[in-house]
């Protein structure tokens, strides 16, 4: 090829790369605080509590004693799965509005969804 027929485009740092390394930092960055952040619900007016941090990992669950003295297994287990879904979904909110303006610059570039 002859010198100055051949088109070459430089990325350099603020280039697309450099951008899209600045992103890649930046979601490794919100990541590793909504595994670090917390949500929680409750049912049964409070007698489950359910947490659970922004990755969509369940950090625990909290039965009111009370609620175990007229043991009633299926109610129970229902309100535990209430709880675990409420809790889901306030997690995935959270990670929505985080991840959501990281999302929005890689579509910008070109590269999201």
């Amino acid at each position: 090829m002859a010198k100055g027929k051949g088109a070459r485009v430089s990325l350099g740092g603020g280039g697309v790369t450099g951008r899209v390394q600045q992103l890649r930092e930046r979601l490794e960055a919100v990541q590793a605080a909504l595994a670090e952040e917390t949500v929680e619900a409750s049912t049964g007016g409070g007698a489950v509590r359910v947490r659970m941090n922004g990755m969509q990992e369940c950090r625990g669950v909290e039965i009111d004693p009370k609620l175990l003295v007229d043991a009633d297994a299926q109610m129970l287990q229902d309100l535990i799965v209430l709880g675990v879904n409420q809790a889901l979904r306030e997690s995935r909110e959270m990670a929505d509005q985080r991840l959501g303006p990281l999302a929005a610059e890689l579509g910008g570039m070109g590269l999201g969804r």
